[in-house]
């Protein structure tokens, strides 16, 4: 699952520090997600008010431009 490149660099660096390539991924994940911020599930656009206020409309990915720089042709 992983790409070549990527499986090679984590299996060389499992290797110099003496641990298998799964404990690697193991510590990697445990860290990645112990160590994630909190409202990361939120985009940081709507979060932010001094960008965004009220709430985020059903059609934002088709009409985004309109959302934050005017309707067109305005």
């Amino acid at each position: 699952m992983l790409p070549d490149d990527l499986k090679r660099a984590a299996q060389s660096h499992a290797e110099r520090r003496g641990i298998s390539l799964g404990e690697l991924i193991r510590e990697s994940l445990r860290r990645g997600i112990e160590t994630e911020p909190e409202g990361r599930d939120q985009d940081p656009l709507f979060v932010d008010a001094a960008t965004w206020s009220g709430d985020v409309p059903s059609d934002i990915s088709e009409r985004h431009d309109d959302e934050l720089y005017g309707a067109s042709g305005s």
